[in-house]
């Protein structure tokens, strides 16, 4: 055969199409179209700016005490000053020479009338980052817990100054998601005070410096059957910001799943630091102010590995690691909207959408047919071939089919058909300026080429831009349309052509039935 490798082209193209459109339920649906979460997250920005506020106050501790800065005390106070207690009034202008060289994000904003407490807090304009940032990085934070948690093209997107939207299509366990999309993930490790007992806890006599945090032991059911109270040191010794893995695995010894965790150079370097200097201490591994575990550093630990144990199930370990894996949040979110759709209206939009395409093509069909004949009939197997394929290759890439993407189908539908229109037009012309069949169908598709790649390209920047720019359903349509120009372009150029080829070729007389 003449055109054998075309025919070779189409059919490998076709077979791939079918294998990934049949059965049609492995098409990846959108909330639209198969339910699922609907969340309004809103960040608490303030506790971000106090969280800084903290690292600072920390910070201006060891600042003050490297610079042999004699004071009292350093800690935060309210309207998020930070208040510095010195020994002598002389000192005042030391702490000010400091903070001018080392903090400019800081101001001062006070100072007693004895000249030994100076009160600084953030510049306004940084409190606005501070905040701004808060809630960008949350976004991120949220989107990549989701991405690890396995859900089919999520919309995640910041509204307003301290919302964020989340719609989570197919999800099947929101208790689960809300748990592991809310959750801070701040992982801390403290010293555990052992001069404080559990009478002085009773009593409330808690050293200045330290903190009582509690570990929460649970029973089979899930319910807190009692809370273990710690004494720790406020200030922790290593966080979670040097962390870069986090793994569940299986202990030997008791056969229950753990979360692993490595540090980087800088976290690994600190760790080993700390354990070599505090062997005999208890050690309390912090998350969210929960203490998970209490371990007895026994030995140095080089190489900066821990592991964080507390009765879990696998799927509870699972989620921590993908929590820890993922980063924590800059600041606490609260969820101030809570919707799930149910897939029942996704069905009957599916099935409307779907009925409404198969009536369309069915009309298309029936028109290409009666006005272009026998080339109708090659048009219309055109338009069966791109529906297969815009269909097929929206699997193959793992694209989500939105119900606006219905609409795009159908849309798509119409285009198909403009292009055979434009060439059989072109033929027509070609034939009664006395053309042979054969070259009035090579004039007819070369004439009508470029009318045909120019609307295309221009309707594929579109759909480019509405991709880039757009969300959710707008994507899920520039999605369907997208490939849907670049289906049609191969079924009406090259599909179509083939067939007319290979059945005229060689007969220059033969009339077409056109």
């Amino acid at each position: 055969m003449k055109y054998k490798a075309r025919w070779a082209t189409i059919i490998v193209i076709l077979a791939i199409a079918l294998f990934y459109t049949f059965p049609l339920n492995r098409i990846n649906l959108g909330l639209d179209l198969q339910g699922g979460m609907h969340l309004l997250l809103g960040v608490e920005t303030n506790a971000a700016v106090e969280a800084k506020l903290d690292t600072l106050t920390n910070q201006l501790r060891k600042e003050l005490r490297s610079k042999k800065i004699k004071y009292t005390y350093i800690q935060q106070g309210t309207d998020n000053k930070i208040n510095i207690a010195l020994e002598n009034a002389e000192s005042v202008d030391e702490v000010r020479k400091v903070l001018e060289q080392n903090y400019p994000i800081l101001q001062e904003v006070g100072l007693s009338e004895e000249k030994k407490i100076i009160s600084v807090g953030l510049k306004p304009k940084e409190v606005t980052q501070i905040k701004d940032y808060a809630v960008e990085q949350a976004a991120q934070v949220i989107r990549n817990r989701v991405d690890e948690f396995g859900v089919s093209e999520p919309l995640i997107q910041r509204q307003g100054n301290k919302n964020i939207l989340v719609q989570l299509p197919g999800i099947t366990n929101p208790d689960r998601a809300i748990d592991l999309i809310g959750k801070t993930a701040q992982l801390k490790f403290h010293l555990v005070d052992e001069d404080v007992s559990q009478e002085d806890i009773r009593q409330g006599n808690i050293p200045f410096g330290d903190m009582v945090l509690y570990k929460k032991v649970q029973t089979d059911a899930g319910k807190v059957e009692e809370k273990i109270p710690y004494v720790v040191k406020k200030e922790a010794m290593l966080t979670g910001e040097y962390l870069v893995d986090a793994e569940v695995r299986i202990s030997n010894q008791f056969n229950q799943p753990y979360v692993w965790i490595k540090f980087d150079s800088a976290g690994s370097k600190l760790f080993d630091q700390i354990t070599a200097q505090n062997i005999g201490e208890r050690f309390a591994i912090v998350l969210d102010k929960n203490v998970y575990s209490a371990p007895v550093i026994r030995e140095r630990i080089p190489g900066g590995e821990a592991q964080i144990s507390g009765d879990f199930t696998m799927e509870e370990a699972r989620d921590l690691a993908i929590v820890l894996r993922a980063g924590s949040l800059p600041a606490p979110v609260d969820i101030l909207e809570n919707r799930t759709v149910g897939p029942s209206l996704g069905k009957i939009s599916i099935n409307k959408g779907f009925k409404s395409a198969l009536i369309g093509i069915i009309l298309v069909a029936i028109f290409i047919l009666f006005y272009y004949r026998l080339s109708g009939l090659v048009a219309d197997a055109a338009l069966l071939i791109n529906f297969i394929l815009i269909l097929g290759f929206m699997n193959f890439l793992g694209a989500t089919l939105t119900l606006p993407g219905i609409a795009g189908l159908i849309l798509i539908v119409g285009m198909s058909v403009d292009a055979n229109v434009l060439i059989f037009e072109r033929v027509r012309e070609e034939l009664r300026f006395g053309r042979t069949p054969l070259n009035a169908l090579e004039a007819g598709y070369e004439k009508a080429m470029s009318t045909i790649m120019d609307a295309n390209i221009t309707t594929f920047i579109a759909a480019i831009v509405l991709f880039q720019f757009g969300t959710g359903p707008i994507k899920g349509f520039a999605v369907t349309l997208s490939i849907g120009i670049l289906a049609s372009l191969f079924t009406a150029i090259f599909v179509t052509r083939t067939v007319f080829l290979t059945v005229y070729a060689g007969k220059s007389n033969k009339s077409i039935s056109i």
